[in-house]
């Protein structure tokens, strides 16, 4: 049986054009699916990705992590803490995987720099986003390539073609 994905997707710029809904849920569905090794038991799973802009994710970051600056994405990991879910429960309702807020402003900036579309970017920057949902974490150097590469990794699973400059 597929992996079961639920997408609650809100668009602070309410322009769905870009990348409609069904594509990130393609998207989430073809990821986790791959990270499958990395997700708890569970027979469905739910993510919020929310699309934002620079201030939005400035107060964000101000707010939680004590940087009162704008940041390109921002995670927020329902399972950091480990309670107890009960067979029925995990039956009965998708497993909560967290929130992923992207800063379209910033996503757009950093798409002109790397020299690809903005879908790209917002693809990279969701994928990141995942992955910290998942427990994936980049103290230091060596950390932070096993995670880009991983985004590598989902990215070619949609089509996308990322070229790490080391």
């Amino acid at each position: 049986m597929p992996l079961q994905v639920e997408l609650y997707l809100e668009n602070c710029l309410d322009d769905f054009s870009l990348i409609p809904p069904e594509t990130w849920e393609n998207w989430f569905q073809e990821w986790l699916e791959i990270l499958n090794d990395y997700l708890p038991t569970a027979l469905s799973y739910e993510v919020s990705l929310r699309l934002t802009t620079d201030t939005e994710i400035q107060t964000l970051n101000s707010q939680y992590r004590e940087q009162d600056k704008p940041t390109d994405v921002l995670a927020f990991a329902s399972l950091e803490a480990n309670l107890p879910q009960s067979e029925e429960m995990l039956a009965s309702m998708p497993l909560y995987l967290g929130d992923i807020i992207v800063s379209v402003d910033t996503a757009q900036r950093q798409a002109q720099q790397q020299e690809h579309s903005l879908s790209t970017e917002l693809a990279w920057l969701t994928a990141h986003g995942l992955l910290h949902l998942l427990g994936w974490d980049h103290p230091d150097e060596e950390s932070l390539m096993e995670m880009l590469q991983q985004q590598v990794i989902l990215l070619e699973k949609i089509g996308m073609i990322i070229n790490l400059e080391v």
